[in-house]
C-alpha cells in the first residue's frame, strides 16, 4: 500500500498548482467558483490516483504520466477561464516552474532521508515522507504566494496594454522547467558521490530564488509599464476633451454673437416687411440663420462620454458624415470611465474611417449609449460601408494592413474582461456593433 501511495502523493502536487494558477484570473471564470470547485477538485483527484495506480502498475516513474497528465489538465484549465491561450498557458507554465524547482529540493530531501538505506538502484518514487514534504512545501508556496498572486499578478492579466508580453512570457518557465529535469540524475547513488548532494541542493534553491526574482522583476516592469500605458490613455482622452472645450466656446461664441446681432436683424425684417419685399425677406433669413451654430452643444451630463463624442463628432462634422447620437447617462456611473472611452474611442474612429471611404450620399452614423438596470452600460454604434469586410475564424481582419482588426479586438477585451459581452454584425452595407460593460467590483461599491 505504501508503494502505490508514493506516485499518487508525487501527483496531488497538482491539486495545489492548478489553485495557484487560478488565483490572477479568478475574474475571468466561466462560472462561479463553488461550481466550479464541485466537479474540478474531483476530477483533478481522479486523475492523481489513476496515474499513480498506473506508475505503480506499470512500475514507471511518475515523469511519463506527467508529460501526458499536464497538457490535459492544462486544457481543463483554460476551458474554464474567458482568457487568451498565451495567458492562461504562460500562468499554468509558470506555475509549473515553481513546482518544478521545488521537486528538485524534494529529490535532495528524498535522498538525505535514504541516506545509508541499502535501496535498490531503480528507486523510482518519493519517499512517503518526501511524498509528504513535497506537498507541504508547494502548500506554504501557495499559502506564501496568495496575495501576490491575487493582486499584483491579477492587476498584469487584467490590463490589455501588457498582452504584447504574453506572447514571449512562456519562454522563461519553460527554461527553468528544462533546467531542472537536465539536473535529475539518471541513477540514485549519482547523489551520494563527493559533495554533489550539497551542490544539488544549492543548485536547485539557486533555481529557485532565481525563478521567484525574475517573476517579481517583471511583475513590476509590467506594472511600469501599465501604468505609463494608462497615463497615455489618460492624456489622449484629456486631449479630446480639450478639442471638446475648444468646439464648445467656438459654438458658444458664435451663439452670443447671434443672440447680440438679434434685435439688428428684427429691425431690417421690418423695414423689408414694410416696403413689402418678399424675396428679400428669404434671402436675409437665410444668411442670417447661416450664421447660427447647428451643432450639438451637449449629449450626456457625464463628461467623459461627453468629450469623447463630442469631439468624434465634430470630426464627422468636418468630413460630411452625419452624425446622430442618443444618450442617457448620469454624470457618475458604476463602469470605468477609461474603458467606456477607449470603447467608444475604437468604434468611432472605425465608424469615421469606413464612412470616410463610404459614397456621400450613404454616409451615416448612429450611436446609443445607456444604462440598463442602472448598472450595465449598452452602447450601440451603426456606420454605413462600402466594399467588403475581410473575417478570419470570425474574427474581423485590418482594412489598412495585414492581421487582425486591432480597434474592434481591443473592444472585444475590454467587454470580456469586465464579464460583459460584445457583438459585431455587417448587414446590406451597414455595421453595427452592439457592447455590454459591466461594473468592477470595486466601482460597483462606490
Amino acid at each position: 500500500m505504501d508503494k502505490m501511495l508514493r506516485p499518487i502523493l508525487e501527483l496531488t502536487v497538482i491539486i495545489p498548482g492548478l489553485l495557484l494558477a487560478y488565483l490572477p484570473v479568478r475574474t475571468y471564470l466561466r462560472q462561479p467558483l463553488h461550481k466550479l470547485a464541485v466537479w474540478l477538485l474531483p476530477l483533478l483527484a481522479g486523475f492523481c490516483v489513476s496515474g499513480g495506480v498506473l506508475c505503480y502498475t506499470l512500475q514507471i516513474t511518475t515523469l511519463p504520466v506527467l508529460i501526458f497528465l499536464l497538457p490535459a489538465v492544462m486544457a481543463v484549465y483554460h476551458r474554464t477561464l474567458r482568457v487568451t491561450i498565451w495567458k492562461s498557458g504562460s500562468i499554468f507554465l509558470a506555475v509549473c516552474a515553481v513546482f518544478a524547482c521545488v521537486n528538485s529540493l524534494s529529490r535532495a530531501f528524498n535522498a538525505i532521508l535514504t541516506a545509508g538505506l541499502n535501496l535498490a538502484e531503480n528507486e523510482l518514487w518519493f519517499r512517503t515522507g518526501t511524498g509528504l514534504f513535497y506537498n507541504g512545501i508547494c502548500l506554504l508556496f501557495l499559502a506564501a504566494a496568495w496575495y501576490p498572486a491575487s493582486h499584483a499578478a491579477r492587476t498584469m492579466v487584467d490590463d490589455e496594454n501588457f498582452a504584447q508580453t504574453w506572447y514571449i512570457f512562456w519562454i522563461l518557465p519553460l527554461i527553468f522547467i528544462a533546467l531542472n529535469l537536465f539536473m535529475v540524475p539518471k541513477y540514485r547513488n549519482t547523489l551520494y558521490t563527493g559533495r554533489i548532494l550539497q551542490g544539488y541542493i544549492v543548485i536547485s534553491l539557486v533555481l529557485l530564488v532565481i525563478l521567484v526574482f525574475f517573476y517579481a522583476m517583471f511583475l513590476l516592469i509590467a506594472n511600469s509599464l501599465n501604468k505609463n500605458a494608462r497615463l497615455m490613455q489618460e492624456n489622449h482622452f484629456l486631449s479630446l476633451q480639450q478639442a471638446r472645450y475648444e468646439n464648445l466656446r467656438s459654438a458658444i461664441e458664435e451663439a452670443r454673437q447671434a443672440r447680440h446681432d438679434l434685435r439688428h436683424h428684427f429691425v431690417q425684417l421690418s423695414a423689408l416687411a414694410e416696403n413689402g419685399d418678399l424675396d428679400k425677406i428669404k434671402e436675409y433669413l437665410s444668411c442670417a440663420s447661416s450664421k447660427i451654430p447647428s451643432q450639438d452643444l451637449h449629449f450626456c451630463e457625464n463628461q467623459a462620454a461627453d468629450g469623447v463624442l463630442g469631439y468624434y463628432s465634430a470630426l464627422a462634422k468636418l468630413e460630411s458624415i452625419p452624425f446622430h447620437a442618443k444618450t442617457d447617462l448620469p454624470s457618475h456611473i458604476a463602469v470605468d470611465e477609461i474603458d467606456m472611452c477607449l470603447v467608444l474611442s475604437n468604434l468611432l474612429e472605425n465608424a469615421i474611417q469606413a464612412s470616410q471611404k463610404t459614397e456621400v450620399s450613404r454616409r451615416k452614423i448612429n450611436v446609443e449609449i445607456y444604462l440598463h438596470y442602472n448598472h450595465l452600460l449598452l452602447i450601440q454604434v451603426e456606420n454605413t460601408f462600402d466594399g467588403e469586410i475581410r473575417k478570419k475564424n470570425d474574427i474581423f481582419q485590418s482594412s489598412k494592413r495585414t492581421g487582425n482588426g486591432i480597434g474592434i479586438q481591443s473592444v472585444r477585451h475590454i467587454a470580456e474582461k469586465t464579464g460583459g459581452a460584445s457583438s459585431f454584425t455587417c448587414d446590406n452595407g451597414v455595421f453595427t456593433a452592439k457592447i455590454m460593460l459591466r461594473p468592477s467590483k470595486n466601482n460597483a461599491n462606490t
